[in-house]
């Protein structure tokens, strides 16, 4: 094997065709993919990458929370490896790209090193997180965070899904339990390619971005309980009605992120249920999520306590008891300068342009940037639509993103600083 001195291109069709094959799996019925963690279909995912891997001789190990390691040795290979990575896993109802790209992205890359018999200064690694998306298990980004340290154990274990199955039951009856410790092995950098899931790349007509960083994210879980009653013969005046006080909690939120003078405020309600509906009822119950995000954690405080105060005065306001629970908080968080100026060095080579930006999603980048120097690479996403079966990505920005990924990967690789 040698060494690289010349650009190593991609194979643009060949990374569409391994996209295409890996939807197959878990196909959704509007053209999406459905692939929940520790599913069966996560794991037929994961066994069609590790046929693969095979093909081109990397090996590959799990670690117990079934983050799936695998390998291409380097010239030096005691050093740390330069690693790439995202997940397979999807929302219940999910796209073919999310995730799904930066695997098979870093499937690309070693498949093009080997075909031309080239091995890095380093060794490369390709890693597949467990439970990213967070829709089946809580937290997200759960394996990336229970391997750095940074989401405790018992907390990733013993999370439950809606029928009360254990993520650590559920990474067993998939065989993807692995023996390897969690933090297990040390990394040199990491770089994560991804589609945008927003519009801004595709609104300014770029092909591709450098991620910078991610802005912080908050999420809730929010009850508010009343009196259940008779719609009829209950007049509005002695009614505790628990849904009247979500909807003024809901619009006065808006009204303070809509106050927002950057535009940067984030507020979603993604779960909002009546417990025990009834046409002629008045609600006893109301449950819903809410998710705040914003670029500056100070901003993100003040977010906070404004939620918190006008979530007790909505109860208040209606007679109603308020359960206020706050779930997870990812900070504001920046990525390496160093591997920044690597990929806009890569941009230049090219001759491309790509406008540095922040992250409006959480990812496993935001874990790994705590523990080694961590970027990530953005493409377009159609009408920025994500988290959805209408989510696409063009194959020549799937293959631009991935060829990026390729010469910042190697570029890192060969380096002789350490």
């Amino acid at each position: 094997m040698t060494s690289s001195s010349r650009p190593v291109d991609i194979d643009a069709q060949r990374l569409w065709d391994s996209l295409m094959q890996m939807a197959k799996i878990g196909p959704s019925p509007n053209g999406g993919n459905r692939r929940l963690a520790m599913t069966e279909e996560d794991a037929a995912g994961r066994r069609l990458l590790l046929d693969w891997i095979e093909a081109i001789g990397c090996s590959w190990s799990r670690d117990k929370a079934g983050n799936l390691f695998i390998r291409r040795s380097g010239r030096e290979d005691e050093l740390p490896a330069v690693s790439m990575g995202s997940h397979l896993d999807t929302q219940p109802l999910g796209g073919r790209f999310d995730g799904i790209l930066g695997v098979l992205g870093g499937l690309e890359v070693l498949r093009s090193l080997h075909e031309r018999d080239i091995v890095t200064r380093r060794p490369l690694q390709l890693i597949v997180w467990t439970n990213e998306e967070g829709s089946r298990f809580a937290p997200a980004m759960g394996g990336s965070g229970v391997w750095s340290g940074r989401l405790d154990a018992a907390t990733f274990f013993n999370a439950k899904d809606s029928q009360g199955i254990t993520l650590a039951d559920a990474i067993e009856a998939c065989g993807e339990a692995g023996d390897q410790a969690l933090g297990e092995p040390d990394l040199d950098a990491y770089f994560e390619l991804h589609i945008e899931q927003g519009p801004v790349l595709e609104e300014q007509g770029h092909a591709v971005g450098i991620v910078t960083g991610v802005q912080g994210i908050r999420w809730y879980d929010i009850r508010l309980t009343g009196q259940s009653a008779h719609a009829g013969p209950t007049p509005m005046s002695y009614r505790h009605d628990p849904l009247l006080a979500a909807n003024r909690l809901i619009q006065r939120m808006r009204e303070e992120v809509m106050a927002d003078s950057e535009g940067a405020a984030r507020l979603t309600v993604g779960d909002f249920k009546v417990i025990e509906p009834s046409r002629n009822v008045v609600p006893g119950e109301v449950e819903l999520t809410i998710d705040l995000r914003h670029v500056s954690d100070s901003e993100l405080d003040a977010l906070d306590a404004a939620l918190e105060r006008i979530a007790h005065e909505s109860a208040e306001a209606e007679g109603v008891t308020l359960s206020f629970e706050r779930r997870w908080h990812s900070p504001v968080t920046p990525f390496d300068p160093v591997l920044i100026d690597a990929l806009r060095d890569a941009v230049e080579a090219r001759q491309l342009d790509a406008p540095c930006m922040m992250s409006g999603a959480g990812h496993d980048a935001v874990h790994l940037s705590h523990v080694t120097p961590t970027v990530m690479i953005f493409v377009p996403c159609r009408d920025g639509i994500s988290h959805n079966e209408a989510e696409y990505a063009e194959p020549e920005h799937c293959a631009l993103g991935t060829q990026l990924l390729c010469d910042a990967v190697i570029a890192r690789a060969e380096r002789e600083d350490s």
